[in-house]
This record gives C-alpha cells, structure tokens and sequence, in this order.
C-alpha cells in the first residue's frame, strides 16, 4: 500500500478480513469455506469471553473465601486477646493467617488477570461481528500498548529471583504424571505459568541426565512440554497464558490423533534436545577438570610433567621410571650437548628432576601417574 511512509497503517492491520472472496480459489465451494471461517472466528471469540466469565468467578470465589478467612482470624485474634490462649488455638491461628495471606495473594493474582484480558480485549481484531459493537466505534490509530524493553541482564536477573523463590514448586509440578493433577496445581500456582517455569523445568531436565537418571529426565520433559504448550496457546491467542491453560487440559485429554501426535513429537524432540546437551556439558565438565588437574601438576617453569615425560626418549624415561639416576646422567651424556640440555630444562621446569641447592647435583621428583 502506498504512504506507508508518512502514516503508521499497523493499527489497519488488526482488521480480520477472512471472509474477502478475493482470496478463495474457483475450485473451492466459497459459501461453505466463509461459514466454516466465521463459525471458527465465533468459536474462538466465545471461547475468549469465557475466559473472561471464568476470571471474574473465581475473583468473586477468591473474594468470599477470604472474607470467610478474615472473620475467622478475627475471631481467633479476640479470643486469644480475652486470655483463651493455648497450644492448639495458637497453631490454628497461624494456619488462618497464612490462609488469608495466600488468598489475598490469588485475589491480587485475579485482579491482575482481569485487567490483562480486559486490555487484550481492546486490542482483539475488528471483524463484522464485533466492529459495530461498543468498544470498537473509537479510532486506535497509531496507539500502541506501553511495552517495557528488558535488556538480556535483566531477564537474567528476573530468572534468578523467580527460581529461587519458585524452584520447590516448580519440581513439584514437573513431577505430576496425571493431567487433572497439573492442571489443578496450577490453578492453585497460577504464577508458575510463565517462560521462567519452561526455562527451569529444561535445567532440571539436564541435571537428572547428567545425573543419569533417565527416567525422571523423561518425567520432567513431559511437563516442560506441557508448559510450552500452554505458553504457545496463549501466544495463539494473543491471551495472558494464565488465563488459557485450562483450555489446553481440555483440548489435550480429547485431543485428536494429530494433536497428541505432534505433542509427542515435541517431547521427543525435547528428550533428544536435552541428552545432547547434558553430554556437551559433561565434556565440557571434564576439559575443565583436565585442566585443572594439569595446571595443580606444573612444575616450577609452567610444564606439564606428564607432557614433558612423553616427550623424553625411551632411555631417559625407563631412568625415571626405575628411579635411576646413573641410568639417567648416561641417557643425557649419550645425547648431543644441546639436546641434552633441552630435555634437562624441561625436566627442570617440569618439576621431574630437582637440582639439589647445596652440591649441584639433581634428585629427580616423578609425578604419581594414576
């Protein structure tokens, strides 16, 4: 389109525009494929607006939970106030406080969802069901959302906090076998469904492999694959993730063949994914453990003893590997002067032969060889 250059057209682009008989070929029943797309434009859209219905009863069900919670804890206050105070009232006091601090929590964790599906809604494509209804009639030209960049040190860091706070809860659902119990956990952890999960739920996979145990890296696989795929879901949908994972439990215990398939495809992909990494880490893992064991071996010149005792001819190294010293002063004076005077260097430098401080004359100092 011409003038892209002088105005911003994105705003256009949120125009769903499926049922344009432009795009259908000759060859296709046009009235039945139009239907087909506006019935699964409608499906998607109830499907949305249920998400919504969903949110605010279980925001209200948050709300009369702890207003229950609330009376209860101030009547247990009152009661340990007028001097009924024992062991037993104690306990069930803090149990209420925590109660109530973990609803008010999921009511602040509601609030937030709602706000979000609320905003999303405005921003859902125009389309002949929706762009004659109210609030779709003002013009969003040009107005784009308010997005905070994150540099790749503060997803780091973001990263870090959540798993050091989340990363008992995190094990715990990647341990969950049944969908029902997954689900339920993560309506009870609606926080745990973000990146950072996915992210944590993948390194734990790699220490079980590495730790060889298989078995519990598959587990955990599966689960990381269950995340990715609520996350993908709400990407698709262009919805906060924590507001659609109940749709993906629903699609995946009655999921049709290609859909199972493809997720199956997916977590063996992600099982391959993690063994090679896990094995590039423990290579990766010995080099630095050679590393370290050759730079504790240099000698006082910065050799390697064992490098250096390879690289010696057979009769200097059958002197040292008998501890002979005669051998070894008739090993060098068979050698060209400059030769020998190369190896002894090396020796030296090794730590292998110790010239002895008071008379001159060398003791040699074999490396244990394992």
């Amino acid at each position: 389109m011409s003038g892209r250059e002088g105005i911003d057209y994105s705003a256009w682009d949120h125009i769903y525009v499926s049922d344009d008989e432009d795009t259908t070929s000759p060859f296709v029943d046009t009235p039945s494929l139009f239907r087909m797309r506006h019935r699964a434009r409608l499906e998607k859209m109830a499907e949305f607006q249920q998400r919504g219905e969903d949110l605010e009863n279980n925001q209200t069900e948050c709300q009369r939970l702890l207003e229950e919670a609330q009376g209860r804890l101030k009547d247990l206050e009152e009661r340990v106030k007028d001097g009924e105070e024992d062991e037993e009232r104690e306990n069930e006091l803090k149990k209420v406080q925590l109660e109530v601090k973990k609803l008010k929590k999921d009511e602040k964790s509601f609030q937030k969802l709602l706000e979000e599906h609320r905003r999303e809604e405005k921003k859902l494509p125009w389309n002949v069901d929706t762009i004659s209804k109210e609030g779709f009639s003002k013009s969003v030209v040009n107005i784009k959302p308010e997005t905070k960049e994150e540099t790749q040190k503060e997803n780091v860091e973001k990263h870090k906090t959540f798993v050091e706070k989340y990363k008992q809860e995190i094990k715990h659902f990647g341990m969950l076998r049944r969908w029902d119990d997954s689900q339920k956990y993560l309506s009870d952890n609606p926080h745990l469904v973000c990146e950072e999960t996915a992210n944590c739920l993948i390194v734990i996979c790699i220490d079980f492999e590495i730790d060889e145990k298989h078995a519990l890296m598959e587990q955990v696989a599966h689960q990381a694959i269950v995340m990715q795929f609520i996350l993908n879901l709400g990407q698709t949908l262009s919805v906060d993730p924590r507001g659609c994972f109940r749709q993906f439990f629903s699609k995946i215990k009655t999921a049709d063949k290609p859909y199972r398939d493809a997720f199956d495809h997916e977590l063996e992909m992600l099982k391959d994914r993690v063994r090679r990494c896990a094995q590039t880490q423990m290579e990766s893992a010995m080099k630095e453990l050679e590393e370290e064991e050759k730079q504790k071996r240099l000698g006082p010149g910065g050799l390697d003893p064992m490098e250096v005792y390879e690289s010696l001819p057979k009769e200097i190294q059958k002197s040292f590997d008998e501890k002979n010293i005669q051998m070894l002063q008739e090993a060098m004076n068979k050698l060209d002067p400059e030769e020998g005077r190369y190896h002894l260097k090396r020796c030296i430098d090794s730590g292998l032969w110790v010239p002895d401080s008071d008379d001159g004359e060398g003791e040699e100092n074999e490396e244990e060889e394992d």
